[in-house]
């Protein structure tokens, strides 16, 4: 039997939107439930960015099935269902063969401690207004030294955000891969980097190290939350191995996606 962990910001809207989920789910007897580990389904109300939340809040969990709806009256990238659909997503929640597709995390060490994971993108920026500047390693071998302003490492299903607005290619979520994007790189005859996005293979380990040069206290974020770690002097990036389950309508493509919201 499903049940649903439900997730929203607790606004005056949302509480109707909530309201009617509600009612919708004792309709069907599906229970919602308090507790993350009663849940079989974790449901998101909001946009793109209430189901990055969702996804954090649970830990980017492989147990379970996240669906993500929508007031708007078009769908994002993770919401795949309107307030409308309501009927439609409960059917495809009680559905025993559901459509499900899986969207690979990046996961984010600092300093060697314990892993951070996000969806969309990792960004490390500089703190104070003045370039830094990051040895960039892959798989260990020092590609290039970076100066500037910061870089954005994203997934390839976040490579519709941030990392599209410096220029950095749009990505088939099916092929597991991690894009590096430059913002606001330094390039002359002292300093020298790619000038340009570049995308590693889903095995590849992305290295970043701080120079001490007195700015080594980056601002780094994963999704839409800022890291509270002052003293970051190396940061690792890879694919983790495990992704996050979304639930979507049958006829769901990335590409229409992809075409509704920037067309």
């Amino acid at each position: 039997m499903q049940k649903i962990y439900l997730f929203y910001k607790k606004t005056s809207e949302m509480d109707t939107y909530s309201k009617l989920f509600r009612s919708k789910a004792k309709e069907r007897n599906i229970p919602i439930v308090d507790h993350l580990e009663d849940a079989t389904i974790i449901a998101s109300i909001g946009g793109d960015n209430a189901f990055l939340q969702a996804a954090q809040k649970t830990n980017f969990s492989p147990q379970h099935t996240y669906i993500g709806i929508t007031p708007d009256p078009t769908t994002g990238f993770y919401t795949d269902f309107t307030m409308n659909d309501l009927d439609l997503a409960f059917q495809m929640m009680t559905n025993e063969h559901q459509s499900i597709r899986s969207n690979p995390i990046l996961q984010v060490i600092i300093n060697d401690e314990t892993p951070f994971y996000c969806l969309n993108e990792c960004t490390i920026r500089s703190n104070v207004i003045k370039t830094f500047v990051l040895d960039v390693y892959i798989d260990q071998f020092h590609f290039e030294t970076f100066r500037g302003d910061g870089m954005i490492i994203s997934t390839p299903s976040g490579s519709t955000g941030y990392s599209k607005s410096v220029r950095g290619a749009i990505i088939d979520p099916t092929l597991s891969s991690i894009q590096v994007s430059e913002i606001a790189s330094l390039n002359n005859n002292h300093y020298r980097t790619l000038g340009t996005s570049f995308v590693l293979n889903a095995d590849r380990i992305l290295t970043l190290k701080v120079i001490q040069d007195g700015n080594d206290h980056p601002i780094i974020g994963v999704d839409n939350e800022a890291l509270s770690i002052r003293h970051a002097k190396e940061v690792s990036l890879s694919l983790a191995d495990h992704q996050i389950h979304i639930l979507q309508k049958d006829n769901y493509h990335f590409w229409r996606n992809v075409q509704q919201n920037f067309f």
